[in-house]
């Protein structure tokens, strides 16, 4: 049976701490996060709460879609990605994703729709705003037991 939980975040700082949640989540598992909703959705905003849980500052959390990686030096690494500007399998293979994906660190993914393949292992999170400051986040191969114990 697929875990999936449900929440809804009224503010953006409720946001900031469910991505705390889901940082300290992935580090603990060491597996890589896969974002996705359309532009506006709080996808950053979550970024920067799963930051947090690697002790990264929110205010060195920023869309990375000009530099793709964002490489953040924490234990164990926190790679933000955002694929927002990359089309195609051959540009992700020229851009070392994989590599990310599958090394030592953490990788968090802005726009995996455009990975074409889920990673193994993977949180995959659906944003979706609905209205000014309010989201609702479905993440799937995750259960409220999980969420409850963090």
């Amino acid at each position: 049976m697929e875990k999936v939980l449900k929440l809804l975040s009224e503010s953006e700082s409720e946001t900031v701490a469910f991505g705390r949640k889901i940082g300290e989540y992935a580090k603990g598992k060491k597996i890589p996060v896969c974002l996705y909703g359309d532009l506006g959705a709080g996808k950053t905003t979550l970024i920067k709460g799963i930051g947090s849980a690697f002790g990264i500052s929110e205010r060195d959390i920023c869309s990375a879609s000009f530099l793709i990686v964002a490489e953040h030096e924490s234990v164990p690494p926190l790679y933000h990605i955002d694929l927002y500007r990359i089309e195609g399998r051959e540009a992700l293979h020229e851009l070392g994703i994989w590599e990310y994906l599958e090394g030592e660190g953490v990788a968090v993914v802005e726009w995996a729709e455009r990975l074409e393949d889920r990673p193994p292992r993977a949180l995959a999170l659906f944003i979706k705003a609905d209205g000014m400051d309010r989201r609702l986040i479905t993440i799937e191969d995750f259960d409220e037991e999980d969420w409850n114990n963090l």
